[in-house]
């Protein structure tokens, strides 16, 4: 049988320990264990990558912890827009949702737009309606709504910045969510999930819900959930990069996963993290930040939650 196992993230950035309360430190950690705990049960019941990836994912969105689902950053206009791409590598069928509000739970709807649509990325208005046509129920706003989302947005609202999540800084921590799996098949599946920047305006889109720039999946070579500056991370094609090393330079996951994160992405001035898997089970969670929120389980008995280096 092959070995199975799960990675997920939930932000990468400038995590100061100093700025951590050890209640804080320990809310994070619960929260990441849950949602490991949640897929890698998933895979352990014989269950696939792709439900594994979404179920993890579906966690960390139903927590205010995290810029994704419940906790989603506020935009210029005081709502949220949530973005989210799920990817299958046996088969590379995708599905992505952009620009959504009042989902609760943004990956399911990217994952039905991969499985009951002939399409692989909904947006917006078209989007909305295709979770109408599939009996998705809105939330009220004030359940994305989060005290210190909302006091994040009230620093900077009417003024040109934006914010990367949880930061002190304007650009020091970003909040995404993400997981990647094989199952004991040896199929490997990817998701991620994001809330966007605090204070972004003009419909912007990250890297989150793009295929190939912040999720990716190809039972040849790995499965990618990118973590980091959007911007940057589109521009770098990051998670296909890692996917290319592998298969066209004959890479180790950890060597194309790390040659992205800390050179590729570097030289043209973007920061972040990943996590990753192939087909044969391994992990590789580089980051070239202070921190990155990270978990990893799997069927040999490793088991970590961490945030800092």
């Amino acid at each position: 049988m092959n070995k199975f196992s799960i990675a997920i993230h939930g932000g990468a950035g400038t995590l100061v320990k100093g700025m951590m309360t050890p209640e804080k430190e320990t809310a994070y950690k619960q929260a990441l264990q849950k949602a490991l705990d949640a897929g890698y049960a998933i895979l352990k019941n014989g269950g696939t990558a792709v439900k594994a990836v979404e179920t993890a994912v579906k966690s960390l969105e139903d927590s205010h912890l995290f810029n994704a689902g419940k906790g989603a950053v506020f935009t210029a206009t005081e709502t949220h827009e949530m973005d989210a791409s799920i990817m299958d590598g046996k088969n590379l069928e995708a599905g992505a949702v952009s620009l959504i509000s009042g989902i609760k739970n943004p990956i399911s709807l990217a994952r039905d737009v991969m499985e009951k649509s002939e399409h692989v990325f909904l947006a917006g208005e078209g989007a909305m309606q295709f979770a109408k046509e599939n009996d998705y129920q809105l939330e009220n706003p004030e359940y994305f709504y989060d005290e210190l989302r909302h006091q994040q947005w009230l620093n900077i609202k009417d003024t040109d910045n934006f914010q990367l999540d949880h930061s002190a800084k304007k650009d020091s921590k970003f909040g995404t969510v993400g997981a990647v799996a094989c199952d004991k098949n040896g199929n490997i599946a990817a998701a991620t999930s994001t809330g966007g920047m605090t204070n972004k305006r003009y419909g912007r889109v990250g890297d989150s819900p793009m295929i190939g720039a912040g999720n990716y999946a190809n039972n040849k070579t790995c499965a990618v959930s990118c973590i980091g500056s959007g911007e940057f991370f589109i521009r770098g094609v990051v998670a296909y990069d890692v996917s290319c090393l592998m298969e066209y330079k004959g890479l180790s996951l950890k060597e194309a996963s790390e040659e992205v994160i800390n050179k590729r992405i570097l030289e043209i001035g973007g920061d972040g993290g990943l996590i990753a898997v192939d087909a044969q089970g391994n992990i590789s969670m580089p980051f070239n930040t202070e921190g990155m929120y990270r978990g990893i389980k799997t069927s040999e008995g490793e088991n970590l939650v961490l945030i800092y280096q």
